[in-house]
């Protein structure tokens, strides 16, 4: 782990990651049991976003809440950031006040030069470049439902964005194979691509990349920022739209997963993300204890 930020999952190593999602099953079988546990009484989680969020914001925020700590919202109009001052001086700053920073932000290197200067750990809760926290909620609902995930395939479908990054650390990590279907010219970073060639395949053939595979995952086909592209993304991934005839081509008891929010009849038809593979519910559910775990980890670390 380095100086204890969690920008990655290569942050952390596959032990600890293991580790990671046993606990957060842990937690989340201590709230269905009523049971109230609260490590992180008188913790304060900053929670600063340049880019808006519903999960993220209510899971953290929520998370904190029931482990006994509180956090403070910051948008763009309600820091500094919004007005020009230098991250690294917010970051000197606000990690004297608070014992832990999560950031949701456009560039990545926003929070790597955060993580430089703040004295607390940092946390990835979105960039441009990877989505950590959602890879914790996506491994410990495949874990529910499926077990261990070593050795299984997956199939991304869609755009080699953020989400898609943090898959090919994810199957590096907890060693399974990935196979992103994808337009050229949609590719995921070919440095990041690099860090695992032996688990990464690139499809331009959406079937055979979620032939036989174990778990099917789509995102939104433009991103936050990326709306004036909208339409020429429409036309460049209208072939790799998941429906029920390309979840037939998976493995029968293939899941499907989706970060959220989705566009029905867009990236996937409703009858699919609405459909007896899907698990979509219990993936948004568990951002809430993977990132109690994440939260834990971190702040009582000593």
């Amino acid at each position: 782990m380095t100086a204890g930020h969690f920008l990655t999952l290569r942050d952390f190593t596959p032990d600890a990651l293991h580790q990671l999602i046993h606990r957060a099953r842990d937690l989340k079988a201590l709230r269905e049991r009523g049971e109230l546990h609260e490590p992180l009484r008188g913790k304060v989680l900053g929670m600063v976003f340049e880019k808006s969020s519903t999960r993220t914001r209510v899971s953290f925020e929520a998370g904190m809440n029931q482990l006994g700590g509180s956090a403070i919202f910051l948008s763009p109009r309600d820091s500094q950031l919004g007005r020009g001052e230098p991250v690294e001086d917010t970051a000197r700053v606000l990690s004297r006040m608070v014992d832990a920073v999560m950031i949701r932000t456009f560039a990545h290197d926003t929070l790597e030069r955060f993580a430089a200067y703040s004295a607390v750990p940092v946390i990835n809760g979105l960039s441009d470049s990877f989505h950590p926290c959602q890879l914790l909620a996506d491994i410990q609902t495949f874990v529910e439902h499926r077990g261990s995930i070593q050795g299984r395939t997956v199939a991304w479908i869609g755009d080699g964005n953020n989400m898609c990054h943090s898959y090919i650390n994810a199957a590096a990590l907890f060693d399974f194979q990935l196979r992103v279907g994808c337009p050229e010219g949609f590719d995921p970073d070919p440095d990041i691509v690099a860090t695992a060639p032996e688990r990464v395949s690139i499809h331009r053939d959406p079937a055979e990349a979620v032939a036989g595979a174990d778990l099917v995952v789509t995102d939104v086909w433009a991103s936050m920022g990326q709306e004036e592209e909208q339409k020429r993304r429409e036309r460049a991934f209208a072939p790799y739209r998941v429906t029920a005839a390309l979840m037939a081509a998976a493995a029968e008891d293939a899941l499907f997963m989706h970060c959220l929010p989705a566009h029905r009849g867009e990236e996937v038809d409703a009858d699919v993300i609405d459909g007896r593979q899907s698990v979509v519910w219990d993936e948004a559910e568990n951002r809430l204890h993977a990132q109690k775990a994440l939260l834990e980890q971190l702040m009582l670390k000593e």
